[in-house]
């Protein structure tokens, strides 16, 4: 995790770096600093095999688990427009517990950060004993807790620890 951290941060450093020139080689632009970022860090990524391979078989996990999250986060925002939108009252808002697998102060933050960026979830409060987080969540469909917690266990908490261990 810290090797990813650092190719990202000298990433962005060498695109500002190359775009703050006072002659560029590319006209400045949100699609070409994207270019430079993207080449630069898989740059980065491509040579790290060579002292870093635990490394490289966990960049498909992150980009996985950032698809994942846009794809979540895409679904909430369509529920809750829809949701202002029409007449009628589709939220069930309840809070859960739910049991932890994740161990670490890092991956226990990000995942409820993840949550709580997660339109219509929001993390509560983690257990003094760190086995259990709390949950709000506005749509529970029937009630049915349990098809929430397997969401976010097979989903967010599962991802999260194959881009962890």
């Amino acid at each position: 995790m810290r090797t990813f951290l650092l190719h990202t941060i000298i990433a962005f450093i060498l695109t500002y770096v190359i775009f703050h020139q006072e002659a560029p080689p590319l006209p400045y632009s949100a699609i070409s600093a994207t270019f430079i970022f993207l080449l630069t860090f898989w740059l980065f990524w491509f040579t790290s095999i060579a002292y870093n391979r635990k490394y490289f078989r966990k960049m498909p996990k992150a980009i996985e688990f950032s698809a994942f999250f846009l794809k979540e986060l895409l679904v909430a925002n369509f529920k809750i427009a829809y949701d202002v939108v029409t007449p009628h009252y589709y939220m069930r808002p309840t809070v859960i517990a739910l049991p932890l697998k994740v161990r670490s102060n890092m991956e226990i933050t990000i995942l409820a950060n993840i949550i709580s960026l997660t339109p219509g979830t929001l993390s509560i409060d983690v257990s003094p004993d760190r086995k259990l987080l709390y949950i709000h969540a506005l749509y529970v469909k029937n009630n049915d807790v349990e098809e929430l917690k397997r969401h976010i266990k097979n989903g967010f908490e599962r991802r999260l620890m194959e881009l962890t261990a």
